[in-house]
């Protein structure tokens, strides 16, 4: 078929769908739905990743958790040693690949200052916390080194509680009472914000390790240990190197489990991105259903178009054009549809998975991959539910056709 035929074929398809409008948009309704749900599924779903992505690496770049445990349950287990601040300077001294260890002992207790209090967490550690967790300050400074041997009672605010015992007034050299201890303020942290879970990140209270054991929780024992490795690629060597290490200091024998876990946040932030990305792929396959109903509702449409231009069709063949010209027009007409409503469908979904992206507090992740594939799939609805009404056309004969009423 020549270009100017195919291009009058198109002309003529454009013109009946023109000439029953809202038909045309009420057929392509089930296609402009179906393409709208899957790009919005997908954008969001891709936002969602990208937002747990950007929450993990917050944490610190490159960053390892070292828990006391084994993470396994059984009828026989019984709770593993904690750590020791000795266990984390080995890490730190004797571990190839790590850039620095933070031991942490954790906690909770109300903080007050003047008529005002809130209950938060008092997190008990070094300075390399702040360094390993890139956590900067907003104002004054962390701890000295006299400070954390000696168990000074001095502390660095998260912006939370920095919000509710201070708000807008300076809190550097006040005096709070964290318990029953009172320490002075020495630093404020820059704030974080929420997890994707949830969770505030800034509602801690940073203390002296020394001080958090002595005068806090009375004991030596530490809870977890950050590990910076000094790039991502060292991450494995690292984690095989404190695995080792612990293992030896804890005399734990060759072939048995051991008692405490090693977790690298890109294992993490794998694990999320796979979860994310099958809730995206499964929402996006039920939303692709829409299409499959939009295609039939094509199809039914074409048919009915067949036998309101039966007599139409008779003239045409009548007069000299060729089943396959008739059945081109059809095709063309279905195609157009299903993609003007693929188009619409991508206006839409783009649309909408923006504007839902604000309230959700997700990242807008413009996909093109998706946009082209719904696109060219919405393009190939048309062509498979318009084939059959499109041959019933060509099929007419011209005798029977002209004598339709």
């Amino acid at each position: 078929m020549s270009p100017s035929m195919l291009w009058n074929t198109l002309l003529m398809s454009l013109r009946e769908i023109r000439r029953n409008t809202m038909r045309s948009v009420l057929t392509t309704l089930g296609v402009i739905i179906g393409v709208a749900a899957v790009i919005a599924m997908v954008h969001l779903g891709e936002g969602a990743t990208r937002r747990i992505t950007n929450d993990i690496s917050s944490l610190g770049r490159n960053l390892l958790f070292v828990f006391p445990g084994s993470g396994r349950r059984t009828a026989t287990v019984t709770s593993a040693p904690p750590f020791d601040l000795d266990d984390a300077r080995a890490i730190a001294e004797e571990v190839a690949g790590v850039a620095g260890a933070a031991p942490s002992a954790g906690g909770a207790a109300l903080a007050v200052y003047g008529n005002k209090n809130w209950r938060t967490g008092i997190t008990g550690t070094t300075n390399d916390y702040f360094r390993v967790r890139e956590w900067a300050l907003d104002s004054g400074r962390t701890f000295l080194e006299s400070e954390e041997l000696a168990g000074t009672a001095v502390c660095v605010l998260g912006a939370t509680p920095r919000k509710e015992l201070f708000g807008t007034t300076d809190p550097l050299g006040a005096t709070i009472r964290v318990g029953a201890i009172s320490c002075e303020v020495i630093g404020v942290l820059h704030e974080k914000g929420r997890s994707t879970f949830g969770d505030d990140q800034d509602d801690f209270i940073a203390v002296p390790i020394a001080m958090f054991q002595r005068r806090i929780a009375g004991n030596q024992d530490v809870g977890v240990i950050f590990v910076s490795a000094v790039s991502a690629s060292a991450t494995t060597e690292a984690q095989r190197g404190i695995d080792a290490l612990l293992r030896q200091r804890r005399r734990i024998a060759d072939g048995d489990d051991s008692d405490f876990l090693v977790r690298d946040t890109k294992e993490i932030t794998e694990l999320a991105s796979k979860a994310t990305g099958v809730l995206t792929a499964l929402l996006g396959a039920i939303a692709s259903v829409s299409l499959l109903v939009g295609g039939i509702g094509i199809m039914n449409i074409m048919l009915v178009s067949v036998t309101e231009r039966t007599r139409e069709i008779g003239i045409r063949l009548a007069i000299g054009a060729r089943g396959r010209e008739v059945l081109l027009q059809f095709l063309v007409e279905a195609t157009v549809l299903s993609t003007l409503g693929g188009l619409a469908g991508i206006v839409l979904g783009l649309g909408g998975s923006y504007l839902a992206s604000g309230p959700l507090g997700l990242p807008f992740v413009l996909v093109p991959k998706i946009v082209v594939i719904a696109f060219v799939f919405s393009a190939a609805v048309g062509v498979a539910f318009g084939f059959f009404p499109a041959r019933k056309a060509a099929k007419l004969n011209p005798i029977e056709a002209l004598r339709y009423e």
